[in-house]
């Protein structure tokens, strides 16, 4: 039986270093000895050195996962779904640390903030919830008359955004609650509520210093709103189809916008100027930033209603890798059996997340080879 591959090869100009053209770091087959049930991978070369570590496959969601993120350590590793449960994992292993429990519909958005002392969420059930990380209490509930699907903490922890769906004869709202102020929740009064009346907010987040937010909506436009007064500071198109998942990069300057018009775009944050251009053949759902390399990582595949009728190649379920700089496809990495929804870089850099339409979340931790890897452009 030939042996399996976890990884996709692909034609490639720039050979590894070290005189052996033949193998990349993203090229390497999986061998299964007799009674083992450990993969091991022959080394660059056929050395034999195993140097690809299997991913760790989260299962804690019945349904598909619609959002995953790090905290800022990356020791935790957050995960909502289209089922109630709010589940925290530690990255480094797997484990399940608990969940948040109270949401009684699917989960959009999740977040926590600068010290990991809180988590929002944001749900299907028309709520917002602010939850304490380490006990898994619910601090507050903010009632929204429609699905809440983007929410976010500012630089500081002290101000959250949400944006809700335009749907039952609701248009869409961004909301913004300083959580120094009870009597704002309380009372469910936000300090400020912008109008959205065009094209719903399908994804959100905050610029730098928590200055303004950063929005996509549903017909490829992005804003920029302030904080303070909501105007609307910038506003360019670049996409054509609905914008699918914004994230930033370590430092906040740049973010990469992922959208169904089958391509994922660099922005500046502050301009909003369009800086580069990563195209695919197939809806691009989410979008991340490497922090430590000129990398990006593209998660997408036909869109779900159509994955019953084709095989996981065809629906192109891989995750892809692609070099910031030349805008080039150096590798693939595959294992859902379906779109993949979301994507998230750890924070050092060593290993990324991926949740798809399957319900399982895959840590991937990158083996030496993909350090040592050089593009030549």
């Amino acid at each position: 039986m030939a042996p399996e591959r976890l990884i996709i090869p692909l034609p490639l100009r720039s050979p590894l270093l070290g005189g052996c053209p033949s193998v990349t770091w993203h090229l390497m087959p999986l061998q299964r000895s007799a009674g083992s049930q450990r993969e091991e991978p022959p080394g660059p070369c056929g050395t034999g050195i195993p140097t690809l570590k299997k991913p760790i496959l989260l299962q804690g969601h019945e349904r598909s996962i619609t959002q995953i993120k790090y905290n800022r350590e990356g020791d935790l590793l957050f995960t909502v779904a289209k089922d109630p449960i709010v589940n925290v994992w530690y990255s480094i292993n797997g484990e399940r640390l608990g969940t948040y429990s109270g949401h009684t519909g699917a989960v959009w958005c999740v977040d926590a903030d600068w010290d990991t002392r809180h988590v929002l969420t944001g749900s299907a059930d028309n709520s917002c919830r602010l939850w304490d990380c380490e006990t898994g209490k619910q601090l507050a509930l903010v009632k929204t008359n429609s699905a809440v699907r983007t929410c976010g903490f500012d630089f500081g922890g002290n101000i959250i955004m949400f944006s809700t769906d335009k749907q039952m004869g609701y248009q869409c709202f961004v909301s913004f609650f300083d959580l120094r102020d009870p009597s704002q929740i309380e009372s469910d009064e936000p300090y400020m509520k912008i109008p959205c009346n065009e094209s719903k907010i399908t994804s959100a987040v905050w610029g730098p210093l928590g200055e303004f937010i950063i929005a996509g909506h549903e017909n490829g436009e992005l804003n920029q709103f302030s904080a303070k007064s909501g105007e609307v500071l910038v506003n360019v198109k670049e996409h054509t189809k609905q914008i699918n998942d914004i994230q930033t990069s370590r430092d906040m300057t740049m973010f990469i916008t992922a959208s169904k018009d089958n391509s994922a775009k660099l922005f500046d944050s502050t301009t909003l100027e369009h800086q580069k251009s990563f195209r695919t053949e197939r809806p691009v759902n989410s979008a991340a930033l490497s922090p430590i390399f000129d990398h990006v990582v593209l998660g997408g595949g036909q869109e779900a209603m159509d994955v019953t009728t084709t095989s996981t190649r065809i629906g192109k379920f891989e995750a892809r890798f692609f070099h910031l700089g030349v805008e080039e496809e150096f590798g693939r990495i595959k294992g859902h059996f379906g779109p993949i929804n979301s994507v998230a870089f750890h924070p050092d850099g060593k290993s990324y997340s991926s949740g798809g339409e399957d319900g399982y979340v895959r840590i991937h931790y990158f083996d030496p080879q993909y350090f040592e890897f050089e593009f030549e452009a």
